[in-house]
């Protein structure tokens, strides 16, 4: 879910937006009076004290608030994701999971936390078929059956308990006060809602919560989620213990494994078969992150199970050969498509959880594997999708051999943070519950709704040929394309940190918005903004429309790209550490609402 510009709306454009989407329903626990002014909205800002960059005013300012109460980046960026499920419950919260990347200012080191979804262990390859076939995609997504068990608090615990300084409670006290209060709704809040209202009014729960009285939330009126409030409540006291070990747990999987549907519903919902266990056996991986040099700088990333490390490192690798600063636009974007494409052929073939694959990280990311490959990429012709890998085990240079393993698909609403704090400490999270809405299915009481996270496995071989590496397997975590990045200089000091929702375009998104900046000169904010293109080993490479009205789409479809038109792709923050010792935060202008960039003191005050 994103916070949109409506936020900001004044008194007349507020009648008018009310006048518009009909009465407001009757008092609820949901929905109330009209809203207090809003958090304004900004999509930069700079100065001192640290930054915060996520799509949500309330979100940014929850993590602000805790910075400025002496927590650290770690601390900050907790608070900043606790108040992202309220804020934006469709995207993100405690039934989900993600991926965080941290930088130690004091050891100079890079480390992350794979908090990502495991499957149940009793989970195997046919987990979605039945009689030898895949089910219908929207029949696992909206089932017990996707559920897999949440990673997100388990991160939160981790993140605290090696680096942050404070309590759990202490930094999810903005988040229960967001929920137990309300936040005022918005144009994008109401229409993510009524496209999941057929879904939602299955499940008393969840109409209960987002469609109060059979209605839509008006825009303008106060969201209030005190079932969440209390749920936090309750983990800042007993801690995440009482998600995996505790009463909220059983609570959680008597929901997976018996969906409350209201009775008089058509819709078919599948049980899954998370339990008690697989909860209590839950542990998030601390592991070391991808790195690759590119333009003098490091660039970490986030190792397997995600693929988003791999591909940007193997995709800056390959772009690192050619001065993208002096190439023509259309070249700029030739050769940027063409490494997309590349590095999502090897994706697809080679990255799994190394858990249960022989992942071969360190030839994915190696200058020689990239350079075999990047010879593959012409100035005057396109490469045809769908691109055969290559083997990084023993790299054959321009080998165009074997099978292709087409890109499977992946949910796109995801949400990202960004965080820094003045002693230097870096955090780029990206959390997500899959699917908008995920499964849409409430746990009663909780106040948040459960993942669709398995459904990023493959249901049956891409390709029967070619071994799949993203089968489903017994705890076993689905591929990501989740790429929380930071970049370092050659001193090992934070030059920026940068991420995006946007399923298998997050890899594609990130990618971009580092080449504009290293590699064109824009400022993060105009990298951040620039219309995006994505090719994930696909016929057709998708455009946003500023690129699509474009004169370059012309002298890139005489090269011979094929083009399809996506309104929106991607939406990301980041943080850049100043030459003169500000921070910068950045989000998005326009995409998914615009963004909200803060920063603890303005430029000109410590």
């Amino acid at each position: 879910m994103r916070r949109s510009a409506a936020r900001n709306v004044s008194l007349v454009a507020l009648a008018a937006a009310l006048l518009s989407v009909g009465a407001a329903p009757p008092p609820s626990a949901s929905t109330g009076s009209p809203a207090v002014p809003p958090t304004a909205k900004t999509p930069v800002a700079a100065g001192y004290g640290g930054a915060v960059a996520s799509v949500d005013a309330d979100a940014s300012a929850a993590g602000i608030e805790v910075l400025r109460r002496g927590g650290n980046a770690v601390d900050a960026a907790v608070a900043t994701a606790a108040a992202l499920g309220v804020t934006e419950p469709y995207s993100a919260g405690i039934g989900g999971g993600g991926y965080f990347v941290y930088y130690d200012a004091k050891s100079r080191t890079v480390h992350t936390i794979d908090g990502r979804e495991t499957a149940p262990k009793s989970a195997d390859s046919s987990l979605f078929l039945e009689n030898g076939a895949p089910i219908p995609f929207a029949d696992a997504v909206t089932s017990g059956l996707g559920v897999g068990t949440p990673g997100t608090a388990a991160t939160w615990d981790t993140a605290l308990g090696a680096w942050g300084s404070r309590s759990l409670g202490q930094v999810l006290a903005p988040a229960e006060r967001l929920a137990k209060n309300g936040f005022t709704v918005d144009e994008t809040f109401r229409s993510q809602t009524q496209s999941n209202q057929a879904r939602f009014a299955d499940f008393p729960a969840t109409a209960e919560l987002f469609l109060p009285g059979g209605r839509l939330p008006v825009v303008g009126s106060v969201f209030k989620n005190a079932d969440l409030a209390r749920t936090y409540a309750e983990l800042g006291r007993k801690g995440t213990g009482a998600l995996y070990r505790g009463e909220l747990g059983r609570d959680l999987v008597r929901t997976v494994r018996k969906p409350p549907v209201d009775p008089a519903a058509d819709r078919v919902v599948r049980p899954g078969d998370l339990t008690a266990q697989d909860l209590a056996a839950y542990r998030t991986k601390r592991q070391a992150p991808t790195e690759v040099s590119y333009r003098g700088l490091d660039v970490y990333g986030m190792a397997p199970s995600s693929s988003g490390g791999t591909s940007v490192g193997e995709a800056l690798n390959i772009l690192e050969g050619t001065d993208l600063s002096k190439a023509s636009r259309a070249g700029y974007l030739h050769r940027f498509i063409e490494a997309s494409r590349i590095a999502f052929a090897d994706r697809g073939r080679w990255v799994g959880d190394p858990a249960f694959e022989d992942v071969p990280t360190k030839g994915l990311l190696s200058q020689r594997f990239a350079d075999s490959r990047a010879c593959l990429i012409k100035d005057d012709a396109v490469l045809k999708s769908p691109l055969a890998p290559g083997d990084p085990k023993n790299p054959a240079p321009c080998d165009r051999g074997g099978t292709a393993a087409p890109t499977t698909f992946e949910g796109e609403n995801t949400t990202h943070l960004t965080a820094a704090d003045k002693w230097g400490n870096v955090v780029a999270y990206t959390l997500t519950i899959e699917s908008t809405g995920g499964s849409a299915i409430t746990v009663p009481g909780r106040g948040f709704l459960l993942n669709n996270e398995l459904t990023d496995f493959s249901f049956a071989p891409a390709n029967p040929a070619v071994h799949d590496p993203n089968l489903p397997g017994p705890g076993k975590r689905p591929r990501s394309s989740i790429s929380p990045t930071i970049v370092l200089d050659r001193h090992d000091r934070p030059v920026l940190a940068v991420g995006s929702p946007g399923g298998a375009t997050i890899i594609t998104t990130v990618l971009q918005t580092l080449t504009g900046h290293l590699d064109r000169g824009l400022p993060l904010v105009d990298a951040i903004a620039a219309p995006r293109a994505s090719q994930r080993n696909a016929a057709a490479t998708e455009l946003e429309p500023g690129l699509w009205n474009s004169p370059v789409r012309a002298q890139l479809e005489a090269l011979g790209h094929v083009f399809t038109q996506n309104p929106e792709i991607g939406a990301a923050t980041g943080v850049q550490r100043l030459p003169d010792g500000r921070w910068l935060a950045a989000a998005e202008r326009e995409r998914r609402g615009g963004g909200s960039a803060m920063v603890v003191h303005p430029a000109g005050k410590r």
